[in-house]
């Protein structure tokens, strides 16, 4: 009698975690993605006319308009991201064109990366306390954190991120998120060749700067963990454009945000060819903060002195998007609604009241959702 109790137990904890197994695998994906100091300018209008022809941070103008200088806006933003503007307009939303009045800002008021990255991660700015770039472990908890401590998606969330204070935003110690930044290596007892082969390879390749590697480390470090564990949500930071900004070098800024917007396109085949992500992901992508405009100098710069480095964007495609292409005359949105727009997008309920912005509307459908509880 005992035996078939046992059986029969069993039997109905196979079924439990098998239907549970099922309903997360069937569950909306997030791939959240940040270009460090990337201006709207350059994302709507491409190269810049001041920029473009400037002795003081281009070395080659003539090779450099050749690439990336045509006439007008919409022909330079082609030419600097192909992806974006010949792909992802037509099955996706820009957000963040100021000249066609789209607004996309900042809430905190430092005006830098760690902050600016807090506000993205956490749905709110925090002023008081987060006020440098230090390492310093995030007294906030994130949502990759808050979507770990869900049972069904515990060991399912992973970021990625070229700059090394990466592991301290999203408090890696606390949060049990794994957290590959800065020169850090892949790490795990199961391997691929290409993790191997990274891990060989960047210490041999110097990065120009102390805290942060190349982008394609960040990048192929992601590529290949998706492959092997599908993380249900998964963040990734591409750092490149914002020190060679700070570096005054605007020819490799626009490379680099050329390169990264192929990184994106990459991932998106990817997924797109992948039966875990396959017509079942959300791509969002923004930036941490802006830069300068006038006097031209301060295109290198940011911060709370710096006017305009509040000004954002976001844009997404994917798994429940409206292809809206690029959004005019739009009700003002903030950095600070990216979290909420990735927990409504995952399917997680919003009931702690923890976020100061709402969640963006990416949909004009009105969906039935079966949300999963969600708690602080």
């Amino acid at each position: 009698m005992k035996n078939s109790i046992n059986s029969v137990l069993v039997l109905i904890l196979l079924g439990l975690f098998g239907s549970l197994t099922a309903q997360t695998n069937d569950a909306p994906n997030v791939v959240l993605i940040t270009l460090d100091g990337f201006r709207w300018q350059e994302l709507f209008s491409g190269a810049d006319s001041l920029l473009v022809t400037n002795k003081d941070y281009v070395r080659d103008t003539t090779a450099l308009k050749s690439h990336y200088w045509k006439a007008t806006p919409e022909e330079r933003r082609s030419l600097l991201l192909p992806f974006f503007w010949n792909e992802v307009v037509k099955m996706g939303q820009f957000h963040g064109d100021r000249s066609k009045g789209s607004k996309v800002n900042l809430t905190n008021t430092m005006w830098f990366s760690y902050p600016g990255y807090n506000e993205i991660l956490t749905g709110a700015a925090d002023d008081k306390r987060l006020t440098s770039n230090e390492k310093i472990n995030n007294p906030n908890k994130t949502i990759l954190e808050r979507i770990n401590n869900i049972p069904m998606y515990k060991g399912k969330v992973a970021a990625f991120g070229s700059w090394d204070v990466f592991p301290f935003i999203i408090n890696e110690e606390r949060s049990g998120v794994p957290v590959n930044a800065g020169f850090e290596i892949a790490k795990g007892a199961n391997l691929t060749d290409r993790e191997i082969f990274l891990n060989q390879l960047q210490p041999q390749v110097p990065s120009p700067w102390e805290s942060v590697r190349l982008d394609a480390f960040t990048h192929y470090y992601a590529l290949e963990y998706m492959k092997k564990e599908h993380p249900k949500f998964v963040y990734i930071s591409y750092g490149e454009t914002d020190d060679f900004a700070h570096d005054g070098d605007y020819e490799a800024y626009l490379k680099s945000a050329n390169n990264t917007d192929g990184l994106i396109k990459e991932l998106w085949q990817f997924v797109q060819q992948d039966n875990f992500y396959k017509n079942n992901t959300t791509f969002i992508i923004t930036t941490d903060h802006g830069r300068g405009t006038q006097p031209l100098e301060t295109w290198k710069s940011h911060g709370g002195d710096i006017n305009g480095a509040d000004q954002v964007w976001i844009v997404a495609f994917g798994k429940g998007v409206s292809p809206l292409g690029e959004i005019t005359s739009q009700k003002q949105l903030y950095s600070n609604q990216i979290a909420p727009t990735v927990l409504r997008s995952l399917g997680v309920e919003l009931n702690d009241h923890s976020f100061e912005g709402e969640p963006i509307l990416l949909s004009r459908k009105t969906v039935t959702k079966r949300f999963i509880p969600f708690h602080k």
